[in-house]
């Protein structure tokens, strides 16, 4: 594969421009982004590279458009599941909700350079040490096969903010106990201090790079041209920001998605090991000589594989028991805290469709079993509670006529997965 110095100068000043697009047009004013919003620049980004996905076709042909097609999916699926972890540490952060878009796409950026970075030392490195093919694979089986052991466990996910290096950060350096806007320092008693916003944004940096390691193999996998990777990778980022407000709330409903994961990462560690197998020049393997059984996979096999593991994750997510039942309490928990946050001046159709919407979720609540009660709520007496001050604020409504006041959440009753 030929790609001449203009198309890669092309490449990286489009990628840069929207990054600066985003920088000065999206987070430049602090604001929470609207669902519509949201939806729109998701299109907009996920569209872009599927176009790319085109121009490839064109340029260089079916077998390198279906590489970069099955690496992108690859990739926006992994960023989907470091969505997860962005979750966990922006609320352990508590950060303010308007200025949650910024911390992400700092994250982003800070991806893009880094895994830049791993893509370029890693294309050198595979064509000098085809051996490395082996390496890959069994470290992304590994991933594999801890995140299924993650899943069996079934243990509270860690929290993400409290590491070394931020309690290391708070004791040398003095850091306020609350945010100033956006600013990553601030002034206090006359002393130039530092914010939790630089900490949050060092703490999503810092995983980024964790991220980093699952990623590059993994696309490596599937493909090991150099512009194919980078290309996948940074479009598979681009829009991750949007997606987070889309996706917000019903991340938490993809109870199956580590499994699939895991199912994928260990299909590409597999194919890895099949075409290191091929490529051998290993001594204590087959004298030196390639193997090759079993064949090796190919790219509309690699396709179908990640797309099918995926449609069926998301399925059995939604559709399974647990997945009906999480739907269940994940839609009363949204209903009760959309109505106690209501404005004083909401309408009284908006009020009259949550309350019918929060009626037949309740009806549904008692078919729910125990045990998944148990598993998929948290803080039962604090999920109980909200319920209850929504049905009372609106029967209160109905009775007088009068508005209640909203009240401010800090989402405490959010279900486990």
């Amino acid at each position: 594969m030929e790609v001449s110095p203009l198309i890669w100068e092309v490449t990286i000043a489009v990628i840069v421009g929207m990054l600066a697009f985003d920088y000065f047009f999206h987070v430049r004013k602090a604001h929470e982004p609207h669902i519509k919003e949201a939806a729109i620049w998701s299109a907009i980004y996920v569209g872009a590279a599927l176009i790319f996905g085109l121009f490839v076709l064109w340029q260089w042909g079916p077998t390198f458009a279906g590489e970069y097609y099955a690496g992108y999916i690859t990739e926006k699926a992994l960023s989907v599941d470091n969505l997860f972890v962005f979750l966990i540490i922006i609320a352990s952060f508590k950060v303010p909700r308007e200025d949650q878009q910024k911390v992400l796409l700092f994250g982003i950026t800070f991806a893009l350079v880094a895994r830049t970075a791993f893509i370029f030392i890693g294309a050198a490195a595979l064509n000098a040490l085809a051996w490395l093919f082996y390496i890959f694979g069994l470290f992304l089986i590994l991933t594999a096969v801890n995140l299924i052991r993650g899943e069996l466990k079934d243990g509270e996910a860690e929290d993400e903010a409290d590491n070394f290096i931020i309690r290391l950060a708070k004791r040398f350096i003095p850091t306020t106990d609350y945010y100033d806007g956006d600013k990553l320092f601030t002034v206090e008693n006359g002393k130039r201090v530092m914010t939790p916003m630089l900490l949050v944004m060092v703490a999503i940096g810092g995983t980024d790079i964790l991220f980093a390691f699952d990623s590059i193999p993994a696309i490596f996998g599937l493909t090991q041209e150099t512009y194919l990777v980078f290309t996948a990778v940074a479009f598979s980022l681009m829009g991750l920001r949007q997606l987070y407000f889309l996706i917000d709330g019903l991340l938490d409903r993809l109870i199956y998605l580590s499994w699939g994961l895991a199912i994928i990462l260990g299909f590409i560690g597999y194919k890895l090991i099949v075409h290191a197998l091929h490529e051998n020049d290993l001594p204590f393997i087959n004298d030196g000589q390639p193997v090759h059984f079993p064949p090796e996979v190919t790219i509309s096999q690699s396709l179908t594989v990640i797309v099918g593991v995926l449609v069926l994750t998301v399925l059995l997510s939604l559709y399974s028991p647990k997945g009906r039942a999480l739907r269940v309490i994940s839609g009363l928990r949204n209903v009760a805290e959309a109505y106690v946050t209501l404005p004083k001046d909401a309408p009284t159709a908006e009020r009259e469709r949550l309350a019918a919407k929060g009626a037949k979720l309740a009806e549904r609540m008692p078919k729910v079993p125990e045990k998944y009660q148990q598993e998929l709520i948290e803080e039962e007496d604090e999920f109980r509670d909200l319920l209850a001050r929504a049905r009372g604020k609106h029967e209160h409504y109905e009775r007088t006529g009068e508005a209640p006041e909203p009240e401010t959440l800090h989402k405490d009753t959010n279900p486990k997965v």
